[in-house]
């Protein structure tokens, strides 16, 4: 495998296993997370995990998603935003990439949108059912938008954009998921974490120049030039979220070590540490993630076989 290769599959298998690790102990806060040491795709005897029903190393609705976007893009050659919306209704109703078609652990903002959708509205207004909604459902997803995208940094940013109206239009999330996808294309070409974010915040800041909303959400929301403010307590807010994964990336290093301090935070383990695994993936590489993870990931082999036409087209 090359260092390209190693760094595309690193990616979405990153996100695909830091979800599947979360998922047992979602909802649950800091103080009640075992251990880091602990902290395993099975958990500790004892420990009470959140889905009773769910097997251990499955994604939840944050893989099943990521993986309805990279079907889309490979299928369509572009970003549309109406295969992509047809897509996340389809495992909405259908279980479209779920683990055994069975979806658990949609959020309330994601299901209003999709309901919405299914009525007739368009999916440029969808995300704006819940109008100040800023949940971390278009960022949990958004990673492959970045590894596929062989355009230029401000057609990425443009895309991202437009994939969160189907759930999560509000501006904040729109911002946080450009940032994010210009950070990951940084990863890509081999930078270091720090690097690729001060790089990152300088092309945002200039595809921004004459965006003043755009600009003022990402100078005033975000803040990326206030001292130590890439720290975050891993909840479901995804100006906290971006934060957080941020934080875990600049005190890491290794992908097992990114993802296990994704999960001590509590509280939205799973999408935190998909968020996190995403980005954690790519500077790491497939070759990073522990072997024992990779081979407990359920439906691998369908994940594997979206991830090989990607890297296929990518050569």
């Amino acid at each position: 495998m090359n260092q390209s290769e190693n760094r595309i599959k690193g990616g979405i298998f990153g996100l695909l296993v830091g979800d599947a690790l979360g998922v047992p102990y979602e909802f649950y806060s800091a103080e009640k997370i075992p251990p880091y040491e602990q902290i395993d795709m099975i958990p500790p005897k004892g420990f009470r995990k959140t889905y009773p029903n769910i097997k251990f190393g499955t994604w939840s609705d944050d893989g099943a998603q990521a993986l309805c976007l990279l079907d889309s893009l490979l299928s369509m050659g572009k970003f549309d935003l109406k295969d992509f919306s047809d897509k996340l209704l389809a495992w909405y109703d259908k279980g479209l990439w779920a683990v055994d078609n069975i979806v658990f652990d949609s959020g309330i903002q994601t299901s209003w949108a999709i309901s919405e959708y299914k009525k007739g509205t368009p999916p440029e207004k969808c995300g704006y059912v819940k109008p100040d909604g800023k949940g971390n459902g278009a960022l949990m997803r958004v990673l492959p938008l970045a590894v596929w995208h062989k355009g230029t940094d401000e057609e990425l940013v443009f895309d991202a954009h437009r994939q969160c109206l189907i759930t999560h239009g509000h501006i904040t999330n729109q911002v946080c998921c450009a940032l994010y996808c210009l950070v990951a294309r940084q990863l890509l070409k081999g930078e270091n974490f720090e690097n690729a974010l001060e790089i990152s915040v300088g092309k945002l800041r200039s595809i921004y120049k004459n965006k003043a909303e755009y600009a003022e959400e990402f100078e005033f929301t975000i803040r990326p030039d206030e001292p130590d403010i890439w720290q975050g307590n891993g909840s479901g807010y995804v100006v906290d979220s971006i934060r957080s994964a941020f934080m875990l990336m600049k005190t890491s290093d290794s992908y097992e070590e990114v993802v296990k301090k994704a999960v001590a935070l509590g509280n939205d383990t799973d999408t935190t540490a998909c968020i996190a695994g995403g980005i954690a993936g790519i500077r790491f590489g497939y070759e990073n993630i522990p072997e024992k993870w990779l081979n407990m990931l359920r439906d691998y082999e369908k994940a594997e076989k979206l991830t090989n036409e990607l890297i296929k087209i990518l050569d």
